[in-house]
């Protein structure tokens, strides 16, 4: 599956990829948004 974006911390990088097929249905935060576990940042359907 293609990745559907990169968090960075602490200068590393981990790619996000989705357990199932799907389309982006909405982008939730902006690109260099500071992330908190359990944040949403996209919906897929």
């Amino acid at each position: 599956m293609p990745p559907l974006f990169i968090i960075e911390a602490m200068k590393m990088e981990s790619t996000i990829t989705s357990p199932q097929a799907g389309t982006v249905k909405k982008i939730h935060l902006k690109e260099k948004t500071l992330v908190e576990q359990g944040d949403l940042v996209v919906e897929l359907e």
